[in-house]
């Protein structure tokens, strides 16, 4: 899918390196507890110039949090109708072929890109990453670092701020600007040095080796469904039949997260609370 000639030539110059800017915004902090994207921007950039773009508002299957809707502003409203991830996927990593990714707090938008391309049964990509906030860090020396408060200090004109397109631009003028600083003052002028000066390329969440129960892996397997007896965090007992999306592992508990039929929306499940499980038939 991607060409090792273009990925890896560390020698190539910064301003011949195709540049693929990424955000998403999401339904909360932490995909480990079943937080998903509800959406994503992708701008692909050659010498500066914009060759492609992607944004989409992404069906999340779960209701966004308190905490993300203050920061995003998106309603549910606003996702009526709106495709899943699985189906803008084909397009968003068709703009990261060939590129380098770049975001601001790259391991965020990679953990949920890794959880997102997992639940659609799909690789993550094999490119160079690049995160702004590390290299910000390094060069800058600022009191904070979130990216308003950078592209503030850079004398930035930032876009909409926490929505996915206005993040993704305002990303790529920060990187644009230390590629700048990075040239004048380090001599940095390669990939392979940006590489080298970031400390390598920021890498993709490991996947889990989960042990998983026979139930919740055939499940999975075959994109089947579970039956099970609960008990939730109030001691309440309930029968829930559910279609697993994923399994994962925070702080040494594993979730399950899945769609619940009972209440129609994506839900997460400590597994430790599961009474009793079993396999249903595929419908």
């Amino acid at each position: 899918m991607f060409s090792a000639k273009t990925l890896y030539d560390l020698d190539r110059p910064l301003s011949r390196v195709d540049w693929a800017v990424v955000d998403v915004e999401t339904t909360g902090l932490s995909p480990a507890y079943g937080d998903r994207v509800c959406e994503v921007a992708c701008l692909r950039l050659r010498s500066g110039v914009e060759v492609a773009r992607f944004e989409s508002l992404v069906d999340p299957g779960r209701p966004i949090s308190p905490g993300a809707f203050r920061v995003n502003q998106i309603t549910p409203e606003m996702l009526i109708g709106a495709p899943t991830f699985a189906q803008v996927a084909p397009s968003l990593l068709a703009l990261l072929e060939d590129a380098v990714l770049v975001a601001h707090n790259a391991p965020f938008d990679l953990g949920f890109l890794a959880a997102e391309l997992e639940i659609a049964r799909l690789p993550t990509p094999d490119t160079p990453v690049v995160d702004t906030l590390i290299l910000a860090r390094r060069i800058y020396g600022l009191s904070r670092n979130s990216l308003s408060c950078l592209a503030d200090a850079l004398g930035i004109g930032a876009e909409q701020a926490h929505r996915a397109m206005g993040d993704v631009w305002t990303t790529w003028q920060v990187l644009d600007r230390i590629a700048w600083d990075l040239e004048w003052r380090w001599g940095v002028t390669t990939l392979g040095q940006l590489l080298a000066f970031q400390g390598g390329s920021v890498p993709y969440p490991s996947p889990y080796s989960l042990p998983l129960p026979p139930a919740i892996a055939e499940a999975l397997a075959e994109q089947g469904q579970v039956w099970m007896r609960y008990v939730d965090a109030w001691g309440r007992e309930t029968v829930r039949r559910v279609r697993p999306l994923r399994v994962s592992e925070d702080r040494g508990v594993l979730y399950l997260v899945a769609h619940c039929y009972l209440r129609g929306e994506q839900r997460t499940f400590r597994l430790d609370r599961v009474i009793e499980l079993r396999r249903e038939p595929l419908p």
